[in-house]
């Protein structure tokens, strides 16, 4: 398989679309140095992202949430739709597409 196949048949694992909006697959570290997108992990098939905020009374999930709009400067709503108190979740961009969350988030060449 070519590189760009893996690549594309890995990036439909991480980010799904569904007909009202875009799911993607993140694994988050909390207590971080800094908040950031990081690269796709292969093995987990999730986007990792780490945030400086400890994961007590939901203020991690909070600061994800936040951090995500500002960061992709969207002004759709994002929410957790699943694992809200697990470290692998998936994010809900609802009134997305596929091919604008890939862009904003710069995925094309973010193997790890």
């Amino acid at each position: 398989m070519s590189k760009s196949a893996e690549l594309t048949k890995l990036l439909d694992e991480v980010v799904k679309e569904a007909s009202n909006g875009v799911y993607v697959n993140i694994d988050v570290s909390t207590n971080a140095k800094k908040n950031e997108i990081g690269k796709i992990n292969e093995w987990r098939k999730r986007l990792e992202i780490r945030i400086k905020q400890q994961p007590v009374e939901g203020k991690a999930n909070k600061a994800i949430l936040k951090f995500i709009k500002s960061e992709l400067n969207l002004k759709t709503d994002v929410e957790i739709a699943t694992g809200s108190t697990n470290s692998q979740k998936t994010l809900f961009f609802k009134d997305l597409d596929k091919n604008t969350i890939l862009k904003k988030l710069n995925l094309l060449n973010s193997i790890d």
